[in-house]
């Protein structure tokens, strides 16, 4: 049985102004909207891999989307409407051009940095003896800028302010939200018996006002462990069963 997937789209929509293909989602302007059809593309450090996966489109924009509606009473969110499993319809933002990337554990990029002998990151010092999978006694934020080309870089807080890439008073609020954001994704996450180990939110002003933006809380934008074996995984310096695309 063949799978059909949903690699690109090539729509020419009325009052259509805009069109941008992302590594994942084709994203059309109509007015002050955003049109997003999440594909079935895949992509890995910013490089979109050749095959892309039957479903995953559908399945990463209905979390997204479920994800967004059980965060809005912590910020208001870009969604407007889901008429379709693989699209989302919201409102056009200004984004901010940085991520907030939260980590509740040291793991994935933050682990190689510190394997290396780097025991700041972003700004934010780690102690010494840390394991790779270790709880950060709370979770830190290690915010990236996107770059011109290839990957986003590391960025401190310090940094961001002091070039005005974004307010101070703008990125209290930023941290703010993403420290809340972080906290309850790791409430739902715990429902499914998961641990959310680390995710990224970006966020964008539309009348001067700050929405959260994008996917959040998906495989595609976090990781997450299995709760149960990490204490003993941990503890007996094992691997941990995980659900993120670090494997790819």
């Amino acid at each position: 049985m063949v799978l059909n997937t949903l690699s690109g789209t090539h729509f020419k929509l009325p009052y259509q102004t805009a069109f941008y293909k992302g590594k994942v989602r084709d994203v059309y302007t109509v007015g002050q909207l955003l049109i997003m059809v999440v594909t079935d593309r895949i992509s890995a450090f910013d490089v979109v891999l050749p095959r892309a996966i039957p479903f995953k489109g559908q399945v990463l924009n209905q979390i997204a989307s479920r994800m967004l509606e059980a965060t809005q009473d912590i910020v208001p969110n870009w969604l407007l409407d889901v008429p379709d499993p693989n699209v989302s319809i919201g409102r056009q933002c200004i984004p901010f051009k940085v991520e907030m990337v939260v980590r509740g554990y040291l793991t994935g990029h933050a682990w190689r940095e510190y394997k290396e002998g780097r025991k700041s990151i972003c700004g934010v010092s780690l102690p010494e003896g840390l394991k790779e999978n270790d709880r950060f006694s709370k979770p830190i934020i290690t915010p990236t800028t996107k770059a011109g080309e290839g990957h986003d870089l590391d960025i401190s807080r310090e940094e961001i302010i002091r070039k005005n890439i974004v307010s101070a008073e703008d990125y209290d609020l930023l941290e703010e939200y993403t420290f809340k954001l972080y906290k309850r994704g790791t409430e739902l996450a715990k429902k499914q018996g998961l641990i959310l180990v680390d995710t990224k939110f970006e966020f964008g002003k539309a009348d001067g006002k700050i929405f959260l933006i994008d996917e959040i809380l998906t495989p595609d934008s976090s990781r997450y462990f299995y709760s149960e074996g990490y204490e003993e995984n941990q503890s007996g310096g094992k691997p941990q069963r995980q659900l993120s695309k670090e494997f790819v």
